[in-house]
């Protein structure tokens, strides 16, 4: 009996020193409740968990806090920086105690969208429509750069009869669906990808104001430390990206289906695109 114990202590002793060194790390996500985000640091966490064996927390907080969390070194990383325009304040505050490992997807934008069926195709037309469109742009969060950028919009485009209508991601684009099924006007801060330009028609309004901001990319940001701390995780959200804007976009539209577990689709995603993600694995 001896013998026994003493065989599966040394068996439990190796095992131990066997096991990955990550076993018992868990991985730091945050990101802001944008349907992009949230795609994005699913999959994220899925690939992790899944392939690499790793525990995630995906932490929902506003843009702001986001940042700060990654600064200060309270969570790892983030796949949600949009750059250079949207987040760029944010990056300028703690740009020197992060690290940048490049775009997940490019030719990202943000601006203002009405649907196709509105008739003017300009933000310098909506003031003298402003009856038309309730006086209201439908925006998001107060927190987002988007917003920020949108209340300059308004002021260098003289919009005195609107007023920017805070909200969130989920309350904007309800608004729009109720819009679209009745063929009313209505002008909502936008970004894409995202799926609502899958699901309807629409249109960005041009700013030739250039307010809103030109072509962008969606960024990873890591705290510094992590590629010593974890460098498989590292390694793994360093090469992390979208093979095309549209892939991203599919996977959020699938999170648009009645009943749908985000989690779950990111499985399906790695089922369905294993080639995609045998890269982010560096196989």
């Amino acid at each position: 009996m001896k013998r026994l114990f003493s065989a599966l202590g040394a068996m439990a002793l190796v095992l131990t020193i066997a096991m990955p060194a990550f076993a018992n790390k868990i991985v730091r996500i945050a990101y802001v409740e944008w349907d992009c985000a949230l795609a994005s640091t699913t999959m994220v966490k899925a690939v992790l968990e899944q392939k690499m064996g790793y525990k995630v927390e995906a932490m929902p907080v506003a843009a702001a806090a986001m940042w700060q969390a990654v600064g200060s070194g309270d969570v790892d990383g983030m796949v949600t920086a949009w750059l250079p325009v949207t987040h760029g304040d944010y990056m300028k505050k703690v740009g020197d105690k992060v690290e940048d490992l490049g775009p997940i997807s490019t030719d990202a934008k943000v601006g203002w969208a009405v649907p196709s069926y509105v008739t003017i195709n300009s933000i310098e037309e909506l003031q003298a429509n402003a009856d038309k469109f309730g006086g209201k742009i439908v925006g998001i969060d107060p927190g987002a750069g988007l917003m920020r950028m949108s209340e300059e919009t308004m002021k260098a485009y003289a919009l005195n009869d609107f007023e920017l209508m805070e909200g969130s991601g989920a309350t904007m684009t309800a608004s729009l669906a109720e819009a679209v099924k009745g063929e009313k006007w209505i002008v909502v801060t936008a970004w894409s990808p995202h799926w609502m330009f899958g699901r309807w028609d629409l249109k960005y309004l041009e700013d030739p104001k250039g307010t809103l901001g030109g072509s962008e990319t969606i960024n990873t940001i890591v705290r510094k430390g992590l590629k010593e701390d974890m460098p498989e995780v590292y390694a793994f959200l360093d090469r992390f990206a979208w093979d095309s804007p549209d892939q991203l976009q599919m996977v959020m539209d699938w999170n648009q289906e009645q009943g749908a577990d985000p989690y779950e689709n990111a499985k399906r995603f790695i089922n369905e695109y294993p080639d995609t993600v045998k890269k982010w694995l560096g196989q």
